[in-house]
């Protein structure tokens, strides 16, 4: 019975530092204190995938989980970042951008985050968790939108993509990274008139964020994933009842197609990016999940081009 009144004289503390951590770099770039980082390490190319020297069928920008603390991928969003390039060469997929950083600042290039890594790695985790729930903070919610919103417009731009031409984007969201992806869409839609295509693969959102100028939403969800399921219900705007929440016009409009890959988890060793757990089909559910982003831009991309341009959602499976 010791234990939990002091962990929780521990965790308080730590969680209410991180609360006031994250609500500052959103008010430090809103204010101008800090520019947002554009450029990336040496050698780091601004997309992979299809050749800059034409244009791609479309641009995927990967938001990855909490786990997300550097420029590079983290390891299972790296795996899923390869089986989507190398199956489907004519996207060009951008992974660099930071989901929990307003300033576009990664962990690992702080020198007070590097120390915390090697003796309390929770507190990384801690720290995007808590990023979490100030972009989805009614308060901080447009600041946020329009911060990370800019880095991603910037990393496009950086990366080839010309406002006005037509091609699509598509925001490839996990987990925590599904609520910047929402949160994008107007800012996204505002600098780059782009077409834009939103996929979260177990989405954790609160719905709040408008929809209106997203071409679709494609969510892949579990009956096992049990952190996706408790953010519909700790987020009133998920809820039925809040008919005028961004979410729910969404619905109502068409605009949201919802895919069980059951049996999968929201991470671990049977996670929608595991190489190693096996379908009855052969295919890991890693190869599933890819198969099934790259079937729902092809289609997305045929459809848009075909005459009516409306969606059809994904192929037969």
């Amino acid at each position: 019975m010791i234990e939990f009144p002091l962990l929780v004289l521990v965790l308080g503390p730590v969680l209410l530092a991180e609360a006031l951590l994250a609500r500052y770099e959103v008010m430090a770039y809103t204010a101008g204190w800090r520019t947002p980082t554009t450029e990336l390490p040496q050698g780091m190319p601004y997309a992979r995938g299809a050749d800059p020297d034409r244009p791609p069928d479309a641009y995927l920008v990967y938001l990855d989980g909490i786990g997300k603390r550097r420029f590079t991928d983290t390891r299972d969003g790296g795996q899923l970042v390869k089986a989507l390039i190398a199956g489907a060469p004519e996207l060009r997929v951008l992974g660099q951008v930071q989901p929990y950083s307003p300033l576009a600042d990664p962990l690992v290039n702080r020198p007070v985050w590097e120390w915390v890594r090697h003796r309390i790695g929770l507190l990384l985790f801690l720290h995007n968790v808590m990023q979490i729930f100030v972009a989805a903070d009614r308060r901080y919610r447009p600041l946020y939108n329009r911060a990370v919103g800019t880095q991603i417009a910037t990393q496009l731009r950086l990366a080839g993509y010309r406002p006005d031409s037509g091609t699509p984007v598509v925001l490839l969201s996990y987990s925590g990274g599904a609520q910047v992806a929402t949160g994008a869409v107007e800012e996204l839609r505002t600098q780059l008139r782009a077409p834009l295509l939103l996929i979260t693969i177990g989405g954790f959102h609160n719905g709040a964020n408008d929809l209106t100028h997203a071409h679709h939403l494609h969510r892949l969800t579990s009956g096992s994933d049990w952190i996706e399921r408790v953010c519909t219900w700790i987020f009133p705007q998920r809820w039925r009842l809040f008919g005028r929440s961004g979410w729910n016009r969404a619905v109502r409009a068409g605009k949201i197609t919802t895919y069980p890959l059951d049996p999968v988890t929201h991470m671990g060793r049977h996670s929608y990016i595991s190489p190693e757990a096996q379908l009855p089909d052969g295919r890991s559910h890693l190869d599933r999940t890819a198969d099934t982003v790259i079937a729902l831009i092809r289609a997305h991309r045929a459809a848009t081009a075909a005459p009516g341009g409306a969606d059809q959602g994904l192929p037969s499976r």
